[in-house]
């Protein structure tokens, strides 16, 4: 008899034990998954804006397709005493064209904190073709008492969002970040 629950109880420790380290695994690989694939608003994760064709490097912006506006958002967690905002609230961008901008962020606060960001742009169609190839997003950020801090995002948007014709009506996009105070051990 004891043979017969060890035989039922040993795979479902293992299933328990499987369960749980999927779970700890899920917020990395979602993470890792929204990256590469822009799924959820997540932009993907580019190495350098791809190179143009020298026909179009010579080209008026008329020749590059309709410009987009991206809007740049910028929100703290209510209990992060910091002041965080874009330098540039838009700006209007041409698929395939590199471009760098910045946030600021400021610790009002009464001591050093740690803070990390996340990100999401909107719509959620255009996330997979907006690249960004330099941000400060999931790094820890560490800011003194009083002291500003200047975060550089460097994206370009895919040309390709020109063949998606779920893209037509798409004249604006926002790039969106949110900064969370980073606690011990998490």
């Amino acid at each position: 008899m004891a043979a017969k629950y060890a035989r039922t109880v040993a795979p479902l420790v293992v299933l328990v034990a499987l369960m749980v380290a999927l779970a700890f695994a899920s917020v990395p690989l979602y993470r890792l998954f929204c990256q590469v694939t822009g799924f959820g608003g997540t932009p993907k994760v580019g190495s350098q804006a791809p190179l143009l064709p020298q026909a179009m490097t010579n080209s008026t912006p008329k020749d590059l397709g309709r410009p987009f506006r991206i809007e740049f958002n910028a929100d703290v967690d209510p209990h992060l005493p910091w002041q965080f905002h874009p330098e540039d609230r838009n700006i209007s961008v041409h698929a395939g064209r590199p471009f760098l901008i910045y946030y600021q962020a400021k610790n009002v606060g009464q001591a050093p904190i740690v803070g990390t960001a996340t990100f999401n742009v909107t719509p959620l169609k255009a996330g997979k073709y907006f690249h960004k190839v330099q941000c400060f997003c999931f790094k820890e950020q560490k800011i003194q008492v009083g002291d500003t801090k200047r975060f550089p995002v460097s994206f370009y948007v895919d040309p390709a969002i020109f063949k998606d014709p779920f893209m037509d009506d798409v004249t604006s996009i926002t790039l969106s970040y949110t900064f969370f105070e980073k606690k011990q051990g998490s």
